[in-house]
């Protein structure tokens, strides 16, 4: 066997067996930490003094052993070979030994049969050591039997003088258990002291290279930092991939040697982590400090320990998996309360209230919730949650109770709003009996809205307003605002703010402190009334600002009413760059955390955004991640909102059934009594129109109207629902009815709209004859060019192209047409090309045939480049522009296209290189 660093205390037993050869005994106590080495130091030397000539008899002690009289001396005798003669008059003499009883020096007589055993069992192996040199090899001899330690010591006093070695080890922190056997070592000059260690930086290095083949010496002092240089940890970590498990079952090894009181301080030391330093261990564990000392110096001399802390996180998890689960809990409490005495952090005190697994003392509560909040601020959520309920259940006070219910379901809600929902209920009622503070009973109007409960939350309400009507109260900016955000989304409920007492006007009487206010609250009250009155364009430098605050705070509470608001805005403002912009900036806090309500809105935020551009494979997968995040049951009433994107993009990119089966998808009977009613209804009608179902698609959009009318609400900023029954009445061939609804919208408020304004006027030239349409679809294309809406550009294209069509300006017509494709399929819009092409085929506008295919292979990568934009009709400038290079490169690659395709016109060019504009339309 190879021991490293062991070979002064080989050489040292090598001269000791030899001298018990040649008569004269020896006596070794081994000593050293756990885990050092000293039980394989035993085996080396028994394989060496074997060698020698010497005869082997071995013993291993136990602690559960103790009770076992002759136990060990049992072990060493099974190494001789005895007739049946003599094996049965051992185990007489072993069952004399142990029924006399095993320490004749206790007794004030001496028990002359019990010295007359030991003596014949002495005899018996100076008998045998006269034949052949004996060593005796007992491991940790401090867990022996007292019958055996009795003929031992007798053996010590008579071997001096003998063929025999006697080579005991035991741990270096106390010495033999057995405190006769001790002093009976102290007086024999024969007795030698040695000691193991754990291994210096160089033995570890000889080890790891030995194991794993590596002479790194970086490797080296990794392994010897998480081990200190302890055999049995390097052991089980320097296998041939480091093996924590293994580490950690052999901290446990360690760990076993200790005792109860030193199991019960490691296990202290490992409760407390971190904070070990913190509190006085002392007073962690119900034992005396001197042990307490000396348990934490032998796992430091053992390796296990650094300055009282674990040197690898393996072996704090394996010491805190042994514990009993009753010690382990024990410990958690006293940790916890010794931590708040010594005024540690609230989420160090909760992280062992937690773990203890047993009812919080009623003085944690308050510390749970510091802690929670604590852990709300940085985005862990779950964390919270979990305080937050260990805190519920300690608070004995009902209206303290009632705040911490709050503000759990708050938590849970902004994880995951089904999980919320368990505790609206209670918090109604805690509400109705006055528990309940303002704030909270505004925050559980929402809750309860968004999970369809309209019922409950107008008892919510008619308690908040009740408060408002007493002699000593008065209303509150919660209230404002709630009911500013009421009227915008949930009108039916809304009470009407006075005059002057919306956002817009003066501060209240009674000014209230920052900290009660939801800094959300305001802005989504704010956007959401400028939202529904079609006045975006008003609330766009306050929607930059909450998209920037976004970036900055934490999203919770009315943070996501907020951002839907702020979104829609600048949607409405046409601000949709800017709005593609921040949809792409805000990101979900802490990406590997798991996915949250902020992390769905986002992403309904960014299908919204993305429809408005155009990108209809974008919007659906947006609005897909959406209600994958989170389940659709989980939206409540806003489920209308993703499903309306999913299913307008899905519908117009011609996966129809994709799109039946978004709205066929079960929603709140309350969200129809909600702002996503409309949008929900509307994108409904559009999958009608798709489908040609026109009459349902109609009453559709009659629906949103007559909804929308009836709360007071009639313009075109929460959803254009007069255009989409416009289109419908064009498709069922009544064009009266579609100019007067479009009339009716062009005349109403909220024309700062370009997108629906230019959206109203296409259909609104629709209707009238050919020779009237184009001053009305050049406009339209217009504003839509500036919103940025290449789907409905490529509308008012097709509209266009038909018009020159119909005015025998089909040169004209050929160049808008291939526009309006090129967009129709940048957009993904199938049926929209099908319905092109054949407005192609009848401007005689088809693909190049094959000759021509053949020569556009000729062409160079610039040339393409420049022919693919000249073929969907821009300008000669409008090219130079988009390929940063002069109109007269331009030009002359033109020049050089017209020649290889043997054209002369860019009219001439042929269709197939649209696709080429496609694949360019990042440029």
């Amino acid at each position: 066997m190879n021991l490293i660093e062991r070979d002064q205390q080989l050489a040292e037993l090598d001269r000791l067996g030899a001298q018990a050869r040649a008569g004269r005994g020896q006596i070794v106590l081994v000593t050293g930490p756990v885990g050092c080495g000293r039980t394989a130091l035993l085996q080396a030397a028994a394989e060496r003094l074997a060698a020698g000539g010497m005869l082997p008899l071995h013993a291993s002690c136990v602690e559960g052993e103790r009770l076992l009289p002759g136990g060990v001396v049992s072990q060493l005798w099974h190494g001789i070979t005895m007739s049946r003669e003599d094996g049965e008059r051992f185990i007489e003499l072993l069952g004399t030994l142990a029924a006399r009883g095993a320490e004749p020096a206790a007794s004030a007589t001496v028990d002359a049969e019990l010295l007359r055993v030991l003596h014949t069992l002495c005899l018996w192996l100076h008998q045998l050591a006269a034949a052949r040199p004996l060593v005796l090899l007992i491991d940790d001899i401090g867990d022996a039997d007292h019958v055996s330690v009795a003929l031992l010591r007798y053996l010590i006093r008579r071997s001096r003088y003998s063929r025999i070695l006697i080579v005991l080890t035991d741990p270096q922190d106390s010495g033999p258990g057995h405190p006769a056997l001790l002093a009976e070592l102290h007086r024999q000059p024969h007795v030698h002291r040695m000691s193991v260690a754990p291994l210096g930086s160089a033995g570890t290095a000889a080890f790891v290279a030995d194991r794993l083949g590596s002479a790194d010496p970086a490797t080296g002092a990794d392994y010897h930092g998480a081990t200190g240089g302890n055999p049995l940890l390097l052991s089980a970590l320097a296998g041939a991939r480091p093996d924590t498990e293994a580490y950690g079952r052999a901290v446990v090894t360690c760990l076993s040697r200790a005792g109860s009181a030193g199991r019960e301080v490691i296990g202290a030391l490992a409760v407390l982590g971190d904070h070990a330093g913190t509190v006085a261990l002392p007073s962690m564990v119900d034992t005396d400090a001197a042990v307490v000392t000396r348990t934490v110096q032998s796992f430091e001399a053992a390796g296990l320990l650094a300055d009282g802390v674990f040197r690898h996180a393996a072996a704090r998890a394996a010491v805190l998996a042994d514990l009993p689960p009753t010690m382990r809990a024990d410990l958690h409490l006293t940790a916890a309360n010794q931590l708040h005495e010594a005024g540690a952090p609230a989420t160090a005190v909760a992280a062992q209230l937690l773990a203890a697994d047993r009812p919080a003392p009623a003085w944690s509560a308050p510390v749970l919730v510091a802690a929670a909040e604590h852990e709300l601020a940085a985005d862990r959520g779950d964390e919270a949650v979990a305080y937050l309920q260990a805190a519920l259940r300690a608070q004995p006070d009902p209206r303290r109770a009632a705040a911490i219910r709050a503000r759990l379901c708050q938590a849970e809600w902004e994880l995951n709003p089904i999980s919320a929902a368990r505790h609206l209920g209670s918090c109604v009622s805690d509400l109705v009996q006055d528990r309940l503070d303002r704030r909270d009973g505004v925050d559980l109007v929402r809750h309860l809205l968004w999970d369809g409960r309209t019922g409950e939350a107008g008892t919510a309400l008619d308690v908040i307003r009740a408060r408002e009507r007493r002699p000593d109260s008065s209303v509150t900016p919660e209230s404002r605002h709630l009911e500013v955000w009421l009227s915008a989304t949930f009108p039916a409920l809304a009470r009407r703010h006075p005059a002057g007492g919306g956002p817009s006007g003066p501060p209240p009487a009674q000014p209230v402190v920052a900290a009660q206010l939801d800094p959300w609250l305001p802005s989504a009250a704010t956007l959401s009334d400028l939202l529904s009155r079609g006045r975006g364009r008003d609330g766009v430098e306050q929607a930059h600002q909450v998209l920037r605050d976004l970036q900055l705070g934490r999203h919770t509470g009315w943070a996501h009413e907020a951002t839907l608001a702020a979104f829609g805005t600048l949607l409405q403002a046409d601000q949709v760059e800017a709005a593609a912009v921040w949809s792409q900036r805000l990101t979900p806090p802490r990406p590997d955390a798991r996915p949250t309500l902020w992390s769905a809105v986002l992403g309904a935020a960014r299908a919204e955004v993305a429809l408005h551009r155009g990108e209809l494979a974008e919007a659906a997968e947006h609005a897909t991640a959406a209600l994958t995040v989170i389940p659709p049951r989980s939206w409540g009433v806003a489920v209308g909102l993703p499903l309306a994107s999913a299913a307008l993009a899905e519908a117009r990119l011609g996966r129809p059934d994709a799109a039946a089966a978004r709205l066929a998808q079960p929603v709140p009977e309350a969200m129809f009594s909600s702002r996503y009613g409309p949008l929900y209804l509307f994108a409904r009608g559009q999958l009608h129109l798709a489908t040609r179902h026109h009459h349902a698609a109609l009453a559709d959009f009659l629906s949103c109207g007559e909804q929308i009318r009836g709360w007071g609400l009639d313009t075109a900023g929460m959803v254009p629902w007069r255009a989409g029954a416009a289109e419908a009445w064009l498709r069922l061939g009544d064009r009266d009815q579609a100019r007067r609804l479009i009339s009716g919208q062009l005349s109403r408020p909220g024309r700062d709209s370009g997108r629906s304004r230019g959206t109203a006027l296409r259909l609104l030239a629709l209707t009238g004859p050919a020779a009237q349409r184009l001053p009305m679809l050049l406009e339209s294309l217009e504003l839509l060019e500036e919103c940025g809406d290449r789907y409905e550009q490529a509308q008012t294209l097709a509209a266009l192209a038909n018009a020159y069509h119909a005015l025998d300006d089909d040169r004209r017509a050929r160049m808008i047409f291939r526009r309006s494709l090129y967009l129709a399929r940048l957009c993904g819009a199938e049926p929209l090309q099908r319905e092109l092409l054949s407005l192609g085929d009848v401007l005689g506008d088809s693909p190049a045939p094959d000759g021509m295919t053949s020569a556009l292979s000729t062409l160079t990568t610039s040339e393409r480049r420049v022919a693919a934009l000249a073929a969907i009709g821009y300008t000669n400038r409008e090219i130079a522009s988009k390929l940063y290079v002069t109109a007269s490169t331009v030009e002359q690659h033109l020049t050089r296209v017209y020649r290889k395709l043997n054209v002369k016109h860019r009219r001439d060019l042929p269709l197939d290189l649209t696709r080429r504009a496609i694949r360019m339309s990042a440029v």
